[in-house]
């Protein structure tokens, strides 16, 4: 099995480092670390992945998703290649047919480095829709019809709002047509405040997107406001969930009681507590439901309403 990947770090001797650089595109065999030996064309590279993607034939026409997954702040390669295989075989496992492509955003392997990743975000976010994205949305054809989605973890979050964001200030790309069918915000880290309708920061987000949704949890220790690391950051949307105001199209999944109950009863493990998603069960299934779209958002059966008045996420009875 190959694992795709579109790297925007540097390179420094013969690896992939923690700083911006030109964007790789990369073919990944097994379990292997991702390093620039594993580039390949462009051209090459968008191919495959859209053969990849195509999961069976729909009126007679080739249809499939590609799911982009965006990492988070202090992940080096290594890690994301790991979470990105764990997500994979995950989602396989509940029905998932398409592909999934890793986007690479130059992070260091240090919690200390929060603002230095977050800066390094910044300078290279835009190619996530500019290169990649957009790229796919250029080959959509009558006969052909590949959906694309996005799963964005912690500080992923961010690059993809702003990449969104970018993408509408610049010419050249806003004045072409894209889409992305689902997109799925886990652990957010962005202000719940800055995710409302009509914000400036997320509307690009909205417009260009068919369902958003935002996967939260109380207990996320590392999103909390205390955190030295985010002195002054208004509440995080992975925490306390979306503002009151949100458009239609947006929804909440209320992860807590399920985390204190199946995950980790105790709440002895801060860390786990903003990564567990990649290794439960339940979660993936929702994942896969959600790509699918094929039953209403209230209807997945890994959902439940809850007295906040939004869904939570429960342990299916089928």
């Amino acid at each position: 099995t190959m694992t795709y990947f579109m790297t925007v770090r540097n390179i420094s001797k013969d690896k992939f480092g923690s700083e911006p650089g030109a964007t790789h595109f990369l073919k990944v065999p097994g379990n292997a670390t991702p390093n620039p030996k594993h580039r390949i064309r462009k051209t090459d590279w968008i191919k495959q992945v859209m053969e990849e993607a195509k999961s069976g034939m729909e009126n007679g026409e080739p249809v499939g998703d590609i799911l982009f997954y965006v990492h988070g702040y202090n992940n080096s390669p290594k890690d994301v290649a790991e979470r990105h295989r764990k997500l994979s075989k995950g989602l396989a496992k509940h029905g998932f047919k398409g592909v999934v492509v890793s986007f690479d955003w130059p992070s260091a392997d240090t919690a200390i480095n929060y603002l230095e990743d977050r800066h390094d975000a910044k300078q290279t976010m835009l190619r996530l829709v500019d290169q990649g994205i957009r790229t796919f949305a250029a080959l959509q054809r009558p006969d052909c019809r590949i959906n694309q989605h996005i799963l964005a973890h912690s500080m992923g979050c961010y690059v993809v709002r702003e990449a969104f964001d970018d993408a509408d200030d610049i010419a050249s790309v806003a004045a072409k047509s894209w889409t992305v069918s689902q997109v799925m915000f886990v652990a957010g880290d962005v202000s719940s405040r800055g995710m409302r309708e009509g914000a400036s920061k997320s509307s690009s987000l909205y417009r260009h997107c068919v369902r958003f949704t935002n996967y939260y949890n109380p207990s996320d220790a590392i999103l909390k406001l205390s955190n030295a690391k985010r002195i002054g950051v208004r509440p995080r949307a992975g925490r306390i969930g979306l503002p009151d105001r949100v458009p239609e199209k947006a929804v909440d999944v209320f992860c807590g009681q399920y985390y204190k109950e199946n995950v980790d009863p105790g709440l002895s493990s801060p860390r786990k507590a903003h990564t567990w998603y990649f290794e439960d069960d339940v979660f993936l299934r929702d994942v896969t439901f959600t790509i699918q779209g094929d039953i209403d958002r209230k209807e997945i059966p890994t959902r439940k309403p809850t007295n906040l008045g939004n869904l939570g996420l429960v342990k299916p009875t089928t």
